[in-house]
């Protein structure tokens, strides 16, 4: 069962925003996600937060300075995912313009794990490095960074995950999530938080009279690697997110991309001069994970260093490759859950916990965000680790903190989870295979007791219907310019149609058209195989679909139901 709830709209913020000239659809919109007036759509580089107010930024600055006025060897430690990847090459690109000696690492997943352990620290020691710089990681790495000291390696770390009870001993720390940090946006992406570093390590160097006789590098021209890791990593779209994301996507669409993302846009069939952040957060952003989920996320960080266009497209390719693979294995995965959830009614349960033997550990991620998405439930995946411990990884709904439920299932099992991480919609973890049983049954009451049975009802929230006249191209081209993402989430209508024929395409998705009024309006639902009644009410999406040269409306279903 799915609720359709219509968004409040408070008429004094459009009333504000219609008096400041808004398009009438885009105000109703906006005023729906909180903003309040014009200043809060001010996307220029000007609006952002000035990088003082992020807590030990102007600390950090002074100690890469130094490191690159003495020359040092500086190390950076990337974490393997999109976002780790994004903000390792903004600071690649960014030091060695300064005109550092600055290599990276990213460590493989299946063998060592996440961050800045002591076995990266050994890794890492071997290259002799004076300086380790973290990058989406770090703020957990306690032990690493006492590793690191004892090799006489300074550490800076730079990273947005929410601290523990201790924090490492580092030479500084970058986090806006830290204590004591004022910086007033706590959504910024790791790629945000390294960029931020190097927009006051160039002021620092500026300070120091570093540029004088030559051009000072221009950090905008890294905007497109920001923009991509804060959309991939699902971070929310606050203001200054959506401004880092904004420039970044104008960049792109002017064609003035790193080869890299230029690369992941002809890999991926997409046209970067109509970029949205769909593109991001659904065909660039899986070819760099592909790597990280079944390879090395080195070739993605090549990618996105590489001034070689030639390299850069042989390098994407590759990552395309993964990604089909990916998606095979996944696939494979999903129909096994399926086989083994076959029968079970998820009505009577608040939790869904799976494991098969043969799954892999780089996919089980989004195994479970599938699964979620399909039954709404928090759901948690296990694929076979070393020496007899599963692997998991967890996806939670709106209403449950998963971090939160797994912590309360370790206070009431000790011994259980041997370690465990995450926030709240994503966590994981790793038991003992012979405790599988016992975390399903544990992790099931803990869940029972902390969610509300409402939130087990999938809600689906709309911006209420579109007007007949607004059913047309030019409306669509102006929803999908916007910024929209986590926390800033693209508009949504509902509305009630006449169905006048329908189709399954390739075994499983249900293609329509539909009638509203006098307009007649293609429609199609992904990985529906249900038959629509003779009229339907249906919460959508407003696209373009684009064949044959010819461009048409087409309405994206979310969920539809008799009328």
């Amino acid at each position: 069962m799915t609720r359709i709830l219509p968004r409040p709209v408070p008429t004094r913020a459009i009333t504000h925003l219609l008096e400041a000239g808004t398009h009438p659809l885009l105000a109703r919109i906006y005023a729906a996600r909180g903003i309040e007036n014009r200043e809060e759509l001010d996307y220029s580089l000007k609006a952002l937060i000035p990088p003082q107010q992020l807590k030990g930024v102007q600390d950090a600055a002074q100690i890469l300075a130094d490191a690159i006025e003495a020359g040092a060897r500086m190390l950076i430690v990337a974490d393997y995912d999109c976002d780790g990847a994004t903000a390792c090459a903004v600071g690649i690109r960014a030091l060695r313009a300064f005109g550092a000696e600055v290599g990276y690492l990213v460590p493989n997943r299946f063998e060592y794990g996440y961050g800045l352990t002591p076995a990266i620290v050994e890794l890492a020691a071997k290259m002799e490095p004076d300086l380790l710089i973290t990058v989406d990681n770090g703020i957990a790495s306690v032990e690493g960074v006492a590793a690191a000291r004892e090799h006489g390696i300074a550490t800076v770390i730079t990273d947005h995950h929410l601290p523990g009870d201790t924090l490492p001993e580092a030479d500084v720390i970058v986090n806006p999530n830290q204590p004591g940090c004022l910086f007033p946006s706590k959504a910024l992406a790791g790629v945000g938080v390294m960029f931020y570093t190097m927009l006051a390590l160039r002021a620092e160097l500026r300070d120091r009279g570093l540029f004088q006789g030559r051009a000072e590098p221009n950090l905008a021209e890294l905007l497109d690697l920001v923009a991509l890791g804060t959309v991939a990593d699902v971070v929310k779209l606050d203001h200054n997110n959506r401004i880092l994301v904004s420039q970044g996507l104008q960049r792109m669409r002017a064609d003035r991309m790193q080869p890299g993302i230029r690369a992941l846009f002809a890999a991926a069939g997409r046209d970067a001069t109509r970029a949205t952040t769909f593109d991001m957060g659904f065909a660039l952003g899986p070819r760099l994970n592909a790597a990280g989920r079944l390879a090395d996320m080195s070739l993605g960080i090549e990618c996105l260093i590489t001034d070689d266009m030639g390299r850069a497209l042989n390098i994407a390719q590759e990552l395309d490759r993964l990604n089909r693979e990916r998606r095979s294995i996944e696939a494979e995965m999903q129909e096994g859950a399926m086989l083994e959830l076959d029968g079970i009614d998820p009505g009577s349960r608040a939790t869904l916990t799976l494991f098969q033997p043969e799954w892999h550990q780089g996919v089980i991620g989004i195994l479970a965000g599938r699964i979620k998405e399909k039954f709404h439930r928090p759901t948690v995946a296990f694929a076979r680790g070393d020496e007899g411990q599963l692997k998991g990884s967890g996806r939670s709904i709106p209403g449950l903190h998963l971090r939160d439920a797994l912590d309360l299932v370790t206070k009431q099992a000790p011994d259980l989870v041997l370690k465990f991480g995450g926030h709240a919609m994503a966590a994981g973890l790793t038991i003992r295979e012979s405790d599988l049983a016992r975390f399903e049954s544990l992790f099931e009451a803990v869940v029972q007791s902390l969610i509300d049975p409402a939130d087990l009802t999938r809600s689906l929230e709309t911006d209420g219907a579109l007007e007949d006249s607004l059913y047309n191209l030019e409306t669509a081209r102006l929803l999908e310019r916007e910024i929209w993402g986590q926390g800033f989430a693209a508009p949504i209508f509902d509305d009630t149609f006449r169905v006048e024929n329908q189709r399954i395409l390739k075994d499983k998705h249900l293609k329509l058209q539909l009638r509203k009024g006098n307009t007649r309006i293609d429609a199609i639902q992904f990985n529906c195989t249900t038959s629509a009644g003779p009229q339907i009410h249906a919460a959508f999406r407003l696209a373009v679909n684009e064949y044959n040269g010819a461009a048409n409306i087409q309405l994206m279903l979310e969920h539809f139901e008799a009328a």
